[in-house]
């Protein structure tokens, strides 16, 4: 039976045939434009998988002894359509975030808060008791909005999983949601996806689904019509549009790791950044500014193969498992890299875990991140890290009395750094309530630097005072303007291609 919880909100599904079909970047630019025609819209995801997270100012916890509410985080993808709202994100828009560890077990986030580790198979037992945080997270959402876009979680099809569904076709039947297919040609094998969705649907599945769009097409649309007349004649869907290939879905923030598997632009700029692709790579788009810099080329540097001679800067980035990511760093030799970059000069930087990496050690006693223990670092840095049970969440806006720059950005982090290495600060922050207190540390040359300021390439000056002191030119780069430009095209995008008129229609 449908929830009969209270919802002032109509509301549209997005499912896909399997992930990276697009859902997320179709949800923000819906977001995007039917905010622009004066529509209070908000996104839902019930369910994300992603290391890739924002703070929210609220939380699902009690204000602290000074009053203050403790942040909350959700899933990075969340947060940006959120933004193509113009609302800030909360922790109901995508209620349950995992945050995967080890190949069979992730962190597990309750509404911005830490329940703990789990292996896969028990997380799957514990779904059902996550449902009435997820519902009531889907009617607050609701009531707050004209239009609510709800995002599934890979594919929707996957019925061998649908007893512990909480974020496909369950939510949609719980509440009452129509549901819309999205299929990407760009793989190939659309065809046969959406006809296999269908397929693998019971005939109450299959009548919640008002129709499918194909995505990322390339070419020449006439000859794909007999595709979408025979996918129609096969399930009874109609075809809601086909969206072209959008140019300009790098600009955007990237969801998961999944998008540092494509091919990387900028080779051969002035500024040669590498960047080791770790396993349980964390927050990677805290590299995305420096990626757009004209004279910058941010290379990831996958399994099997060396950092490059050529680079100028080595930048470890955030982990969700740092020991194990150590471990990964030596048995590709990248340890070997990164110590003779170092020797002979070269500047290396370290973000949230990759700081971590550069200390001495990281011991983990209780277990958090995978079996207690401890693991050495690459000593670059005198300090030493223990990773604890509470994660801090900061949200940051300050300026750095070093630099002179504004810097904004959050910490996330389970981890404590100490030692004699911190007596040179990275940054200096000062937030006009108070002292201004030091954050991360710097090696006694100058040219290895770390600290926990997840976003801090963002800021223009602060960008452009790094680019000098590791001997590069900033241009005239104006980040957030840069997505706020590639969110209006996305939503242009969505106009152009896809009668949403029509699809508005379809929601209830």
């Amino acid at each position: 039976m449908p929830d009969p919880g209270p919802r002032k909100a109509r509301a549209l599904m997005i499912q896909g045939t399997s992930s990276d079909v697009g859902k997320s970047l179709l949800v923000a630019g819906l977001c995007r434009a039917y905010t622009r025609r004066g529509l209070t819209v908000r996104p839902f995801k019930a369910q994300n998988m992603s290391n890739n997270a924002a703070v929210t100012r609220d939380s699902d916890l009690p204000p602290g002894p000074d009053g203050q509410i403790p942040r909350g985080e959700i899933g990075r993808a969340q947060a940006l359509q959120a933004r193509a709202c113009g609302v800030e994100p909360s922790i109901h828009m995508n209620p349950v975030l995992l945050k995967p560890q080890t190949l069979i077990g992730s962190q597990v986030v309750l509404r911005g808060r830490v329940l703990g580790n789990c292996r896969a198979k028990v997380y799957h037992k514990m779904k059902p008791q996550l449902l009435p945080a997820v519902m009531d997270s889907f009617h607050r959402t609701a009531a707050q909005a004209d239009l609510v876009l709800v995002e599934g979680a890979g594919s929707g099809a996957e019925v061998y999983l649908r007893k512990s569904d909480i974020t496909n076709m369950k939510l949609a039947q719980l509440a009452d949601l129509p549901v819309v297919i999205l299929g990407d040609i760009d793989r190939g094998g659309a065809l046969a996806a959406i006809v296999g969705t269908h397929a693998l649907f019971n005939e109450s599945e299959q009548a919640r689904v008002v129709g499918y769009i194909i995505n990322k097409f390339r070419g020449e649309l006439s000859l794909f019509e007999p595709a979408c007349e025979l996918m129609t004649q096969r399930t009874g869907w109609p075809s809601l549009g086909v969206l072209r290939w959008f140019e300009g879905a790098t600009r955007l923030p990237a969801e998961d790791s999944l998008a540092l598997e494509r091919p990387a632009d900028g080779e051969g700029r002035g500024l040669n950044i590498a960047v080791p692709q770790l396993s349980r790579v964390a927050n990677f788009d805290d590299l995305d500014p420096l990626a757009a810099e004209p004279g910058v080329s941010v290379r990831w540097v996958k399994p099997g193969n060396p950092i490059p001679r050529d680079t100028d800067v080595i930048i470890l980035p955030g982990s969700k498992a740092t020991r194990a990511d150590l471990e990964v760093l030596r048995r590709e030799g990248w340890d070997i890299d990164i110590l003779s970059h170092a020797r002979q000069g070269g500047r290396v930087v370290g973000l949230c875990a990759g700081f971590q990496m550069l200390g001495k050690v990281v011991r983990d006693p209780r277990g958090i991140e995978g079996e207690p223990g401890e693991t050495p670092g690459l000593g670059l840095l005198d300090v030493e890290t223990e990773i604890g049970a509470e994660k801090k969440l900061i949200e940051l806006d300050a300026r750095d009395t070093l630099s002179g720059c504004r810097v904004t950005g959050y910490e996330m982090h389970m981890g404590r750094t100490h030692g004699p290495g911190l007596e040179r600060p990275w940054l200096m922050l000062d937030d006009g309530n108070g002292s201004p207190r030091p954050e991360g540390a710097v090696s006694a040359d100058g040219r290895v630097t770390g600290g926990y300021v997840h976003g801090i390439f963002g800021d223009d000056g602060f960008r452009a005072a790094w680019l000098s002191r590791v001997g590069a030119q900033a241009s005239a780069l104006d980040y957030e303007a840069r997505v706020e430009a590639a969110l209006e095209a996305l939503a242009d995008h969505c106009e152009e291609n896809l009668d949403l008129d029509a699809l508005l229609a379809l929601a209830r």
